[in-house]
């Protein structure tokens, strides 16, 4: 990370599980961080977590409350179509609310539809993109304003469904990098092809800081300086077009 930092990117960690003390440490080098806690539900423990210890729902959500415990910026979300019922997407999005309006350090929540991979060895549907609205509708109910509701464009290849998933009501759509790391048989869009998809129903893509400027103040001075340049040059346009924004310049650290 501190590397990271003398290339001139602004670090977000999403290394996995940490203890109280490494999550302080990386603080003095991150600009913001995260963890998807996918689902809350402890049945999926028994099939697809079975060997990720990791994902245990109280493990995970623990990282949460370190983090704003910590105060610092932080993403998080939900891993859609690995099992779960509707009722957990409720269950999950409740728990967030309310770490949320504890602490309030929570920047946006990612809805990531599950696709498959070709190095998975454990196959199952892919979530289908006509669900996502929905879903994004009760996230809009459920979490507080405070948080923006992230969608992945690259798993949601069909622009009427990214439509559809603006209308509901995300307004962030991440990093978009060469390779997703995640999911790497999924090409993020060229950012020009999808700033003319967005603008054909009058939407704009606008970049952003990993870190939103209510948050700036969170950090040590050494980070703020450092912020600082590239907030003052991120001009975000004004009138009646309802905005996107887009994660740069960040650096995913794993």
């Amino acid at each position: 990370c501190q590397l990271a930092l003398d290339l001139g990117f602004l670090p977000h960690t999403n290394v996995g599980i940490l203890s109280w003390a490494e999550m302080a440490e990386l603080k003095k080098v991150n600009v913001s961080m995260g963890l998807m806690l996918e689902q809350v539900t402890p049945d999926l423990l028994t099939h697809v977590h079975k060997h990720s210890p990791s994902k245990i729902p109280a493990v995970r959500l623990e990282q949460l409350e370190f983090a704003g415990q910590l105060k610092i910026p932080f993403t998080t979300g939900l891993l859609l179509g690995i099992g779960e019922s509707p009722g957990d997407w409720v269950d999950s999005l409740e728990a967030i609310a309310t770490i949320q309006n504890q602490y309030g350090h929570i920047q946006e929540v990612i809805l990531q539809p599950y696709s498959p991979g070709s190095k998975e060895t454990h196959q199952r549907s892919n979530f289908a993109p006509s669900q996502l609205p929905q879903v994004i509708s009760l996230a809009k109910q459920i979490l507080p304003l405070s948080i923006t509701i992230q969608i992945p464009p690259n798993l949601i290849q069909e622009p009427e469904w990214l439509y559809a998933c603006l209308a509901a009501g995300a307004g962030d759509l991440g990093g978009i990098s060469p390779i997703d790391e995640v999911n790497p048989d999924y090409a993020h869009p060229d950012h020009s092809q999808l700033s003319k998809t967005l603008a054909a129903k009058n939407w704009q893509l606008v970049p952003r800081l990993p870190i939103y400027p209510q948050y700036i103040p969170w950090l040590d001075d050494n980070l703020q300086a450092l912020v600082k340049p590239w907030s003052d040059s991120l001009s975000v346009p004004t009138g009646k077009i309802p905005q996107l924004s887009i994660q740069t310049p960040a650096v995913a650290v794993s």
